[in-house]
């Protein structure tokens, strides 16, 4: 337990320090990009954090290899093995058909932030990646398009990460 939250503390004081909170002057986006920023994070949750910061920031961090364009063709990529354990646990559900474990599971996602290259309704669904600590489905998903594209958003749809397998 104490190593679970010397843990959560490291990921806590990385996410300041790369947000700017922590004196270190994180990265940033200009406002026109479609696409997180350079390097991947789990932002708050746009309903707020729990106390404890309970968030997951994932194994490691993961460079852009290509910037946002303004048509959304590009996006940052992060490899499997650097997503969080729940996210890779997620993948293998979708990768088997189920069952999930969230009746929401599976719906459409409709991409009305147009963060994502512009499809069809009905061309992206979205998929539950678990937070730990939190009592609801938490701000993570994995977004999969019809061509097999899964997009990862640890901040509820502000920025997306497209997975590398």
């Amino acid at each position: 337990m104490a190593t679970i939250a010397l843990a959560a503390l490291a990921v806590i004081a990385l996410l300041a320090v790369l947000t700017g909170r922590g004196g270190g002057g994180g990265g940033s986006s200009s406002p026109s990009s479609k696409f997180s920023p350079a390097t991947y994070s789990d932002g708050p949750s746009s309903s707020g954090e729990k106390s404890g910061g309970e968030k997951s920031g994932g194994a490691g961090r993961a460079s852009s290899s290509a910037p946002a364009s303004g048509d959304g063709d590009a996006a940052d990529v992060v490899p499997v093995a650097q997503l969080p354990a729940q996210a890779r646990a997620t993948l293998k559900l979708i990768d088997a058909g189920g069952p999930f474990p969230y009746s929401r599971d599976g719906i459409v996602f409709a991409n009305r932030e147009g963060r994502l290259p512009k499809h069809p309704r009905g061309w992206y669904h979205e998929y539950t990646v678990e937070t730990p600590g939190e009592s609801d489905r938490g701000a993570r998903r994995l977004i999969q398009g019809k061509d097999g594209t899964i997009y990862y958003t640890g901040d509820h749809y502000e920025s997306f990460r497209r997975v590398q397998r």
